[in-house]
């Protein structure tokens, strides 16, 4: 268990692994290699339906600085450029994206033993600025996410979490939409021996009055093979099977069927990670 609270991005965020992380009805390939120089280049193909989009991406560490530059195929570049600890547990990340002119931005991040606080402003002249912040420590922690646009002046964004942390289970409350939406998550190790851990997830709409129940679980068969299965209150029933075949390189195939609708066609999804 790490020291601090974290981020806000945080709140949950086990919990969400847990339930939706890896799942996919697409197909996707991605292949990763490395220069002798250390820049590795990761190139993206995804298969959605009948549309075909890839993507190359290219990224170089030097010392703290690392630069990743991705274009797709849409001729859309975008660029990142992160710079961990000028300071003691500060990170600075500067984004852009050609041809929008509008897209660079720059964010400070800075963790301490406790709190945690992510601020970010757009580069343009009527910028958006966000600002998300936690307090506590590894055990409590409550915090808040803001987003303010200068150029209308109003809040797009008022987001406020609680996560609470033990040895082995999360809960997480978090309150989004500007009050509209509540969501709450549970993630409970069962064994660490054989990674195997519970999750759910549930979220109240207040202006619909709808609630969304999502439960799963995961497990490892062996060291290098695990299955994960999750189920909502709709009757959708999904499931995935993902194998190390070799170290960092990762094959993964995920269904997902509607209970309620046999008859309909079930999606299913392959991903296949190569990595040297």
């Amino acid at each position: 268990m790490g020291k601090g609270p974290g981020l806000y991005s945080d709140i949950g965020k086990k919990a969400r692994d847990l339930l939706y992380k890896d799942y996919q009805a697409d197909h996707k390939f991605t292949v990763t290699t490395y220069t002798s120089n250390g820049v590795a280049i990761t190139s993206t193909g995804i298969k959605k339906g009948e549309l075909l989009l890839a993507d190359v991406s290219t990224e170089l560490k030097n010392n703290n600085i690392t630069t990743n530059v991705k274009v797709d195929t849409k001729s859309t570049l975008f660029a990142t450029v992160t710079v961990v600890e000028p300071a003691p547990g500060l990170k600075t990340i500067f984004s852009f994206i050609v041809p929008d002119q509008r897209s660079g931005k720059v964010e400070l991040q800075y963790q301490h033993e406790y709190a945690g606080i992510s601020t970010s402003i757009g580069l343009n002249a009527n910028p958006l600025v966000n600002f998300s912040g936690v307090v506590g420590n590894n055990c409590v922690s409550v915090g808040t996410d803001l987003s303010f646009d200068t150029a209308s002046g109003n809040f797009t964004k008022l987001n406020a979490g609680l996560n609470f942390t033990h040895s082995d289970l999360i809960a997480s409350l978090t309150l989004n939409d500007k009050g509209d939406t509540l969501n709450a998550s549970y993630y409970h190790i069962v064994s660490t021996l054989t990674n195997t851990a519970v999750g759910a997830e549930l979220t109240h709409s207040f202006s619909s009055n709808e609630n969304t129940l999502t439960i799963g679980t995961q497990h490892a068969l062996d060291p290098l093979t695990t299955v994960k299965a999750r189920l909502n209150n709709y009757g959708r029933a999904s499931g995935l099977i993902q194998h190390e075949w070799r170290p960092k390189s990762l094959f993964t195939i995920s269904g997902e069927v509607d209970t309620r609708a046999i008859e309909k066609s079930a999606k299913v999804g392959l991903a296949l990670a190569l990595k040297p």
